[in-house]
Formats: C-alpha cells, sequence, structure tokens
C-alpha cells in the first residue's frame, strides 16, 4: 500500500530514523575515510619516490669498455666512408657553426690515437690510416678554401691585429691533431708541418702582451691557448726541443692577469693586450684544464678543482655542468648552447667537463655525467655502431674521447713518459 495513504506509527517512523541515521553516518565514515585515503597515498607516493629516485641512476651506469668506445668510432668513422652521410651531416655543423666540424676533427684524432695506442701492430696501422685521412683532408681544406673556412662568419667584420692573419684555433688544434699521430708513429711529413706550426704559434705568443695569440680578430681564447700549449709540449718531446721557459711564462703571466678575481678561473676570452672580454665558462675551461696538465700540473689540478665547485652539479646521481658561475653569469652564444633553466645546466660544458672528470680521475662527478649522458641523449646502438640521438658528430666526438682517457695508455700519458721536465708529474 501506499504510504501516503495511510500515515506510519511512532516505531516505523523510529525504525526508519535509524536507517536514514545509520546511512548519513555510513556517508560521513566513507568521507572521512576518502579525505584520509588521499594524504595516506600522497604520503605513500612520496616516500616510494624517496626511496626510488635516488636508485634511478643505477640504471643508467657507464659502460667504457674498449667495445663500446669501438662502437662510438666506428659510428664516426663511418660518416668518413660513406660520402652522402658525411655531407648531410657536415651541413648540419657547418650550418650552426663551422668551428664544429674542425673540432669533431680534432677531438676524433685525439680518440684514434688514444685507441691506437692500446691495439696490436694490424689494427694500429688501420687507426693510422683513418688519422691520415681526417687529417689529410683538414690540411686540403685549410689549403683551398684559405683561413676564414673553419672560423664564425664575423671573423671576416675586422682584420687581424697581427699581420698576416693567423688563427690560433686553426694552428693550435692541427698542431695537436699532428703531433697525436706522430706520438703513436713517426710520419716525418707530420713531423715537418709540426715543426712550421709550433714555430708560427711560438712567435706570435711570444710578442702577444700575456704571452697569447689571437683566434679570431682581437680576440685570445683560454680554450685555443692552451690547446695550443698542448701541442708545444707534444712538440718538444718528439723533437727533444724544450720550450719550458715559454710555458712556464705562459702559466705565470695567466696567473697574473687571466684569472677571474672571483672565483680563481681563468677567463675564457680576452683582448690581445689581456683586457677581459668574456669571464669563466664551462665550455673552455674544462678542456683547458686537461690541456694544462702537459703544461703544469699543479695549475691544471688547481683549475680542475676550481671549475669543479664552480661549475659541477649533480641531482639524484646524475650530473651536468653548468656554463658560468653564479658570480659571473654570461650571454648564451653558440658556445654555451641552449642552457637548460632553473638546473643552469649546459650541454657543452657538461660534454667537456667529462673529458676533465676522465683526465683527472673525478670518477664520482665522471660517473654522475655518464648516468645523465646515458639517460638524456638516447644512446642508440646498431650493426656495432653507437650514436646519441641528441647529440652531433663533435658532441659523440668529445664522448668517444672522454671514454679513451678512461681505459689503457692515453697520449697525455705517453708524453710524461717520454718526456722530462713540465708535464712528467700528475699527468695521465
Amino acid at each position: 500500500m501506499s504510504s501516503s495513504r495511510f500515515p506510519a506509527s511512532g516505531e516505523d517512523r523510529g525504525r526508519a530514523g535509524l536507517q536514514v541515521g545509520t546511512l548519513d553516518s555510513l556517508l560521513d565514515s566513507d568521507d572521512i575515510s576518502r579525505r584520509r585515503r588521499i594524504p595516506l597515498g600522497l604520503a605513500a607516493l612520496g616516500l616510494g619516490a624517496l626511496i626510488w629516485l635516488p636508485c634511478v641512476h643505477l640504471f643508467f651506469q657507464p659502460d667504457d669498455s674498449v667495445d663500446r668506445a669501438r662502437a662510438l668510432a666506428a659510428h664516426q668513422l663511418r660518416l668518413w666512408q660513406d660520402p652522402a652521410a658525411r655531407a648531410v651531416e657536415i651541413g648540419k655543423l657547418r650550418g650552426s657553426n663551422a668551428e664544429w666540424d674542425f673540432m669533431a676533427r680534432t677531438y676524433l684524432v685525439l680518440a684514434l690515437s688514444n685507441l691506437a695506442l692500446s691495439e696490436p701492430a694490424a689494427g694500429r696501422e688501420r687507426r693510422l690510416a683513418q688519422i691520415d685521412r681526417i687529417i689529410d683532408e683538414t690540411l686540403r681544406l685549410e689549403r683551398e678554401e684559405g683561413l676564414y673556412f673553419f672560423l664564425m662568419s664575423y671573423a671576416r667584420d675586422r682584420p687581424f691585429v697581427v699581420q698576416p692573419p693567423r688563427s690560433l684555433f686553426l694552428d693550435g688544434e692541427i698542431a695537436l691533431m699532428l703531433g697525436a699521430r706522430c706520438m703513436v708513429k713517426s710520419r716525418p711529413a707530420y713531423r715537418a708541418l709540426l715543426r712550421e706550426r709550433v714555430a708560427a704559434m711560438t712567435s706570435r705568443m711570444r710578442a702577444g702582451p700575456v704571452r697569447c695569440a689571437e683566434s679570431y680578430p682581437d680576440e685570445c681564447w683560454t680554450f685555443c691557448n692552451t690547446v695550443a700549449l698542448a701541442a708545444i709540449r707534444i712538440a718538444d718531446v718528439l723533437d727533444g726541443t724544450d720550450h719550458g721557459a715559454l710555458l712556464a711564462e705562459w702559466v705565470r703571466t695567466a696567473r697574473q692577469r687571466l684569472v677571474d678575481r672571483g672565483t680563481g678561473l681563468l677567463i675564457s676570452s680576452f683582448h690581445l693586450s689581456g683586457a677581459r672580454r668574456d669571464g669563466p665558462e664551462g665550455s673552455s675551461i674544462w678542456m683547458a684544464a686537461h690541456c694544462l696538465q702537459l703544461v703544469d700540473p699543479t695549475f691544471a689540478r688547481d683549475q680542475y678543482r676550481r671549475a669543479r665547485a664552480e661549475l659541477g652539479r649533480s641531482i639524484l646521481g646524475f650530473g651536468y655542468a653548468r656554463e658560468w658561475p653564479r658570480s659571473s653569469v654570461g650571454p648564451v652564444d653558440i658556445d654555451s648552447g641552449p642552457v637548460v633553466p632553473l638546473l643552469e645546466a649546459s650541454p657543452a660544458s657538461s660534454g667537456l667537463a667529462l673529458i676533465a672528470a676522465a683526465a683527472f680521475g673525478d670518477a664520482t662527478f665522471y660517473d654522475q655525467l655518464r648516468a645523465s649522458l646515458d639517460f638524456a641523449a638516447f644512446p642508440i646502438e646498431r650493426d656495432g655502431r653507437l650514436r646519441y640521438a641528441a647529440s652531433n658528430q663533435v658532441g659523440d666526438a668529445v664522448m668517444l674521447y672522454a671514454m679513451t682517457l678512461r681505459r689503457g695508455p692515453t697520449l697525455w700519458g705517453e708524453a710524461a713518459r717520454r718526456g722530462s721536465g713540465p708535464g712528467r708529474e700528475g699527468a695521465r
């Protein structure tokens, strides 16, 4: 029957009220339980994150085996064997920066030289043939295309202060390539070319107010000058010559006039007079410290220690490097590359930090940097070749060189072993 026609008794109304009250209580209880479950769930997620996140980097532990280095070298060399693929890659590099085309050659030659030192006779000869091809083509392009082919376009905007024009960027890295090759096995033609480059570099560096030479018109770069110093030191080892006085004077002058007062780091660029242009930069100091190992190991380690403190960073086992110290932030440019906001992480600085960390035996920082690389740069392995999807030819060459500093004999170690005086103590 319809309840609307017959009023409920008091007992019925009581049971109904009890049922409604029970339902309201259950609803309230469920709502309270839900409100409790949300923070509990969030707390559980947070606890899980605290346990899990610090372990993520363990899945990206570096593999620096010789086979992996050879796989990375194999991809680089395939570009030298496949003209079409090489043209595409070189087009990309030169479209961004003509220097990268040149620097990719330098780092590849350095890496192949390190690999050659650890291989038996047949493998060493194969590596030497690969190195010779790179050097010969580089020399041909410089000869046929001229001074500006490997420089950025602004090099033409004004004349070099010292005439006739020369770039220490080109002279230093070509000399280092020649010297690296001859450290593995002497070649008379290359030895002669190396002596010519060293004579040109030392003449201009001695004449400079701060014992440095131009890379661009009225622009001296610490990166280029320290590469030149390393090449001069290797030439001394090969030829028995002695430029120790010039090397020592360079370090003495740099300590007095080319060091940033706030950080103690070498500034990255300056005018021929020594007047500062750009402060310390990660894209410069890491390689500079490595090169200085052959010149003044104590000063080199001091620069690495300072760079590590000012620029090196890690989060949850992943490492990276800033481009600038916090006290001296510079503009984003082609050298720094895109800088990740908030973290201020620089791919260029981080890549070159790999070289320095390997060269100075900083295994902790090296492993952290490599974890970031394998996590964020997307390694691709195929048919015995390795490349990084987020990198390019020069980036892969830098990584390859860093890998070769971790295993077996190295050029720097050979220079220290064969030579005497500056560069013996502490060089790897």
